[in-house]
């Protein structure tokens, strides 16, 4: 059962991905051939006027094969002869939906769960933070002068800097006056760096809050995954790290096992389980929006950065040029895939 959940999540996303690549595609008029859901096999397929809907065996994704995509087809519904501007629309569908289908999640989930505002809800005796002058029920605003909204901002803050470093907090007291100090973090007695504050969640207020508090979900994951992709570049992420579908199915198997542990009631348990699920859901969209952005050949964010060109020079690049860069990018993805693939069945069989 946690194989399916696994795989239905990844094609949920991939298939939404792909759903936002087809609508657009047909208000813009390009053609579409066919519409996918699940790859492989065919299991079911029925074609309607230029389109062919298909529902196949494997439900890892799904794709939205356009006419014209990749060649020079002179034909009015082809890809190519279209504006640059529909065509850059149709591209960035794709991660846009993404960002779309987390948000509704977030929406569901902050009903459910509630949120976590950067407002403290204790304060440690004699911490860094109480010697600074900080208090219960005090707010952060922002963390060395970048604005936050999450507590979970100050956490991943400290985990990612190692928490040595003094931090600068803009705070909020409850009568709206404003301060500005700087933390010096302490080593406790497990050799971790803190500063002796916690926060936490508190229940949605109504729809109103409920939707403030999603889209600032939405810009945490997006915050996470671009600071992890820089990570990625300056060294802060070891290749160890690194998780690609194996990893990533391996670690939503052990927190649904922990949280059916930790329930008290079957019931409770599902909830939990699908609340946990909604949760990956959203991090792994808004993933995938953002690495498919990254301007890479092969990727939506290579063919946008061919198509902003495009438009700057006002003469299309030769698709058949075009075709050899995203061939090589393509190439390279894939030789990526594999060692991430061989980096997942070490860190999940063999540790």
């Amino acid at each position: 059962m946690n194989i399916i959940f696994i795989i239905l999540i990844f094609g949920i996303i991939i298939s939404f991905h792909e759903f936002g690549h087809f609508i657009v595609a047909k208000l813009c008029g390009v053609g579409v051939t066919e519409f996918a859901i699940g790859m492989g096999p065919k299991i079911a397929s029925f074609k309607k006027k230029e389109t062919r809907y298909s529902l196949r065996l494997l439900p890892i994704g799904g794709f939205c094969m356009m006419v014209g995509e990749d060649e020079e087809v002179d034909a009015e519904n082809s890809f190519s002869k279209k504006p640059v501007w529909m065509r850059m629309l149709v591209v960035l569908a794709g991660p846009v939906f993404n960002f779309i289908l987390a948000l509704v999640f977030s929406i569901v989930l902050i009903h459910f769960t509630g949120c976590d505002p950067a407002i403290l809800h204790q304060v440690v005796e004699g911490s860094p933070a109480a010697e600074a002058g900080i208090e219960e029920g005090d707010k952060i605003l922002a963390i060395n002068g970048g604005r936050i909204y999450n507590y979970r901002e100050l956490l991943i803050h400290m985990q990612l800097t190692g928490g040595k470093e003094p931090v600068e907090l803009r705070m909020q007291k409850p009568d709206k006056s404003i301060y500005t100090v700087t933390v010096i973090p302490r080593k406790n007695v497990n050799g971790e760096y803190k500063i002796g504050v916690s926060g936490g969640y508190v229940k949605s207020e109504g729809v109103m809050t409920d939707l403030k508090y999603a889209g600032l979900e939405l810009r945490y994951w997006m915050k996470a995954t671009v600071v992890s992709i820089k990570m990625l570049f300056t060294g802060g992420v070891k290749s160890g790290d690194i998780m690609g579908p194996v990893g990533v199915g391996g670690a939503i198997n052990d927190v649904i096992e922990e949280v059916k542990e930790e329930s008290a009631t079957k019931k409770e348990a599902v909830i939990n389980v699908l609340l946990n699920l909604l949760n990956w859901c959203i991090l792994l969209s808004v993933n995938l929006g953002i690495m498919n952005l990254l301007p890479i050949p092969a990727l939506d964010g290579g063919r946008l950065l061919f198509l902003i060109v495009e438009a700057i020079r006002r003469k299309r690049i030769p698709q058949d040029k075009e075709a050899i860069v995203n061939m090589i990018g393509f190439v390279l993805l894939l030789c990526l895939m594999v060692v991430v693939f061989f980096n997942d069945i070490r860190n999940v069989f063999f540790k």
